[in-house]
């Protein structure tokens, strides 16, 4: 039955696609809602927007929205991979809408369809609304729904030797863990840690998977490139790990200098030659770092998910190891790859770039990224997003948070003044998507991807 239940998601993949790209719109928008609010007392929208209140009401009790922030690492994982099976070409030489062959090399069979696709409708546009709309954002039981499904998701302890690696890098660069919670001890310590160890056990059992398949040739790459050797497919893997992990540990690492002053943001000449191109001006580099970066990092994970695909049908006796046809089947839709991606290529290098912020700008390869992000971004291949963004919230009605909540001096004045955070929980190891440090009700220019509400409103 339930290699049934796989199996007949296949002859659905429209739909299914369609569901998880409006999924991935409300786990990156709600990402935006989230860092965002928690300087805000909940009281000021308590009455007006109680869903709101209910989901900052668990998210930011303790540690959730660290616990938030590493399930939604994993689902948007998750859901990338499900959209790239869903929506890469098996065939990319057929014909298509009688497109040239070059149109649809470029398009389909690199796939930037499919990452400009995923980039504008599943992520840009709802992060664009969310970082000024939070509030409204989040008004709504389907953001509530999907914050329990990420909390469950860290609660399982898939991620859980995410934790390991952070007491690690801790240990190592002297800088302790903020925490709002006290020491585990007892059953709790126990507990936490036995999903650790299960947690490296599940990695460890995914890199075999991934590298079982790329050494005997059954994953999708070889349907795709049947000519490439498996040993290149092996190299390709790791190589887009790192440039993942790169584009990850970057804008943690520029977030983290952020604030610094101009002499102390490089201490080297790679280093010195990153910020000063990131910060020329009056910043506006950051934001556009952010969208190019989106771009390459969706490119990334597309490619990734290809890689680590399996390209395995249940229930002719080849499974991978010989596991069950249902087994298979889950593993088909790239719950493996998400999990190496999310803690390997993801949490591992946000978390070393949130210990060692200057080490990532002195790389030289942090700088070659840069460029390329600024290049993707000048292309204005999302710039589709403004527009859509605008189209959404004349939709949906959605008012900017200063409508409820006012600007941050009208909170200060009111005796609602915002609560101020340490440096660790403003920056935060794993916020990504440049929301961190928003301030709700202004319009920072340096704040995620958009440069200010204006901006919105010349694009439509």
């Amino acid at each position: 039955m339930l290699t049934l239940f796989f199996c007949s998601f296949y002859y659905f993949t429209p739909l299914l696609q369609i569901l998880a790209v409006v999924w991935l719109s409300m786990i990156e928008g709600q990402q935006a809602s989230l860092v965002g609010l928690p300087p805000v007392d909940p009281d000021l929208y308590k009455d007006s927007h109680p869903i709101t209140y209910k989901n900052a009401a668990l998210a930011f009790k303790g540690d959730n929205l660290d616990r938030y922030l590493m399930g939604r690492q994993f689902m948007v994982l998750l859901v990338v991979f499900v959209i790239n099976q869903c929506g890469g070409p098996l065939d990319p030489t057929v014909d298509v809408l009688g497109l040239p062959d070059g149109v649809k090399l470029v398009f389909l069979d690199i796939g930037l369809g499919m990452v400009i696709f995923t980039c504008i409708l599943g992520q840009l546009t709802t992060q664009v609304n969310a970082s000024y709309h939070m509030i409204d954002f989040i008004n709504n039981y389907f953001a509530l729904f999907t914050l329990y499904v990420t909390m469950i998701v860290e609660f399982s302890g898939i991620m859980h030797s995410s934790y390991l690696i952070q007491n690690i890098l801790s240990a190592i660069s002297g800088k302790p863990i903020v925490s709002n919670e006290p020491p585990k001890t007892g059953f709790t310590f126990a507990f936490f840690w036995g999903r650790v160890v299960m947690s490296l056990a599940i990695l460890g059992f995914c890199l075999a998977v991934v590298f079982e398949a790329l050494f005997t040739g059954r994953t999708m790459m070889t349907v795709k490139y049947p000519s490439i050797p498996n040993g290149v497919n092996v190299f390709l893997f790791v190589f887009f790990m790192c440039i993942v992990g790169m584009l990850e540990g970057m804008q943690i690492a520029f977030f983290a200098v952020a604030k610094l002053p101009a002499t102390e943001r490089g201490t080297s000449f790679f280093g010195k030659k990153t910020c000063d191109l990131l910060f020329k001006g009056n910043g506006e580099n950051l934001p556009g770092f952010m969208i190019g970066r989106q771009l390459t990092v969706v490119f990334s994970f597309f490619l990734v998910a290809s890689i680590t695909g399996l390209n395995i049908t249940p229930g002719e006796g080849n499974n991978i190891f010989g596991i069950s046809d249902g087994a298979q089947a889950f593993l088909n839709y790239g719950f493996h790859g998400a999990v190496i991606t999310t803690i390997l290529a993801s949490i591992t290098w946000q978390l070393a770039a949130s210990a060692f912020p200057i080490a990532f700008l002195n790389n030289p390869v942090t700088y070659i990224l840069l460029v390329l992000a600024l290049f993707l971004e000048f292309t204005g291949l999302c710039s589709g997003a403004w527009v859509l963004a605008r189209v959404m919230k004349a939709a949906t009605k959605i008012q900017y948070d200063e409508v409820y909540v006012g600007t941050p001096e009208e909170r200060m004045a009111n005796n609602h003044a915002d609560k101020e955070l340490t440096t660790e929980q403003d920056v935060g190891h794993l916020a990504g998507g440049g929301f961190a440090g928003h301030l709700v009700g202004s319009h920072d220019a340096l704040d995620g991807p958009i440069a200010s509400k204006d901006a919105i409103d010349e694009a439509a």
